[in-house]
């Protein structure tokens, strides 16, 4: 069965509300699969997800509050199938950090969002709490799209 880690930067907007969306996509189709999230920084390591993030989670009936925050290993690489980055910047630190014998694929999140190809998913820790709404619509759609691709096969 596919495996996902989403990833960002320190595991507290982008990434977790993207794990949300994927288990809900994985609910939709009665499917229990290993879904994670975790980020490239150490500094929010056992936090819960921001505050505006999970709120944006709870207006979609969805909730992020027991996740907490981690870093990518290198043992993911070989328990998920994709692992997928939420910006270019990401992206690069995941190619850097990838061990020579990986199994898992990696991917940048709006490469699954036709048009959207090579874009980043803006971090939207420092803007407006509207910024978090534009999140979730980039990972919800991101995520049906992924979802279809690897799941309804």
């Amino acid at each position: 069965m596919p495996s996902f880690l989403f990833v960002c930067t320190g595991n507290i907007c982008r990434s977790p509300l993207a794990e949300v969306a994927m288990r809900h996509e994985a609910e939709k189709r009665g499917l229990t699969l290993d879904i994670d999230s975790a980020g490239t920084g150490h500094w929010h390591i056992g936090d819960p997800p921001d505050p505006r993030a999970q709120r944006v989670a709870r207006k979609h009936a969805l909730d992020a509050s027991t996740l907490r925050a981690r870093s990518v290993n290198p043992e993911d690489f070989h328990r998920f199938t994709h692992i997928i980055a939420l910006d270019n910047s990401h992206l690069s630190a995941l190619q850097k950090m990838r061990p020579h014998d990986a199994t898992a694929e990696l991917s940048l999140m709006l490469d699954h969002l036709p048009g959207r190809e090579g874009d980043d998913v803006e971090d939207p820790y420092y803007g407006p709490d509207s910024d978090f709404d534009t999140v979730w619509k980039e990972v919800e759609s991101s995520c049906k799209t992924l979802a279809h691709n690897t799941l309804d096969r």
